[in-house]
C-alpha cells in the first residue's frame, strides 16, 4: 500500500475522525474558533477530507469550495455536503485550478505536515487571496513530532514514518517535521504576516469522554494553529 493512501481507508478514517478526541474535541473546534465569522465569505477548504470542516463552514453561512487529493475522501464529503459545497480533486503540491484572489479565506486543516516543501502551496494560497485575506491552518506541533521521530536534530526538516491502524488495516503514513523557525520563515517568504499562533486546549467535554487523551492534550503539545494575513 502506498504511503498516505487515504483512499485505502477513507471510510474507517472518516468514522474515527468524526468522534475521536484529537479531531472532534480538539482540532476541529479549535480551528473553527480561530476562523471566526464566515457568513458571506468565499472559503477554500484545502485538504477537506470527508468534509467535516466544510459542513461547519457552510452551516455558518460561508460559500465553500473543498479540495483534496483523495478521491475516496471526496466521495464521503460529497455525501455529507449533498451539493452545498463545490468539491474538486486537487494536489496541494501543484498549481490549483482557481483564478487569482478567488477566495476571501483559506482553511487548511492538518494537511501541510504531509508536504516536504511549503513554498509552492503557500505561494498558491497567497495568489488565491486578496490583500488582507486570511489563511488559517493547523499542523503537527514540532515538539510533538520530534521526540517520537527518532531523529537527533530538531532543527532539520525531515520526514518520518508512522503506522496507523484503521478498519483492520495497517496504514503506512509519512509526515514532515519542520522546526518552528522554518514555519515562520516559509510564511514570511510567501508574503504572509502572522496574526495569531495558538496552542489551544481541548473541548472540556473530552475530560469525561476521553480522560487519557484529555490528560495528554492538556499537558503535551499536539497541533499548532496559525492565522496569517496576506500582506
Amino acid at each position: 500500500m502506498a504511503e498516505n493512501d487515504y483512499d485505502a481507508f477513507a471510510a474507517a478514517y472518516d468514522a474515527d475522525n468524526e468522534a475521536n478526541a484529537w479531531n472532534a474535541y480538539y482540532e476541529r473546534p479549535a480551528i473553527l474558533a480561530l476562523v471566526g465569522e464566515v457568513a458571506g465569505l468565499s472559503v477554500l477548504d484545502a485538504g477537506c477530507g470527508g468534509g467535516a470542516h466544510a459542513a461547519a463552514l457552510v452551516a455558518r453561512g460561508a460559500v465553500v469550495t473543498g479540495i483534496d487529493a483523495s478521491a475516496g475522501m471526496l466521495q464521503i464529503a460529497q455525501r455529507r455536503l449533498e451539493g452545498r459545497a463545490r468539491l474538486l480533486q486537487a494536489d496541494l503540491s501543484e498549481a490549483l485550478p482557481f483564478e487569482d484572489q478567488a477566495f476571501d479565506l483559506i482553511l487548511a486543516s492538518l494537511v501541510l505536515h504531509y508536504l516536504p516543501n511549503w513554498s509552492a502551496p503557500l505561494l498558491e494560497f497567497n495568489r488565491l487571496l486578496p490583500p488582507g485575506g486570511r489563511l488559517v491552518f493547523s499542523t503537527h506541533h514540532p515538539f510533538m513530532d520530534h521526540p517520537s521521530s527518532g531523529r537527533d536534530n530538531y532543527f532539520e526538516t525531515y520526514s518520518f514514518d508512522e503506522t496507523w491502524q484503521h478498519g483492520g488495516q495497517e496504514i503506512a503514513m509519512r509526515f514532515w517535521h519542520r522546526p518552528l523557525h522554518a514555519m515562520f520563515d516559509a510564511l514570511k517568504a510567501a508574503g504572509f504576516q502572522i496574526d495569531t499562533v495558538s496552542e489551544p486546549q481541548p473541548d472540556p467535554r473530552a475530560r469525561t469522554l476521553f480522560p487519557q487523551a484529555y490528560r495528554s492534550l492538556t499537558t503535551t503539545p499536539r497541533f499548532l494553529f496559525f492565522s496569517v494575513v496576506k500582506a
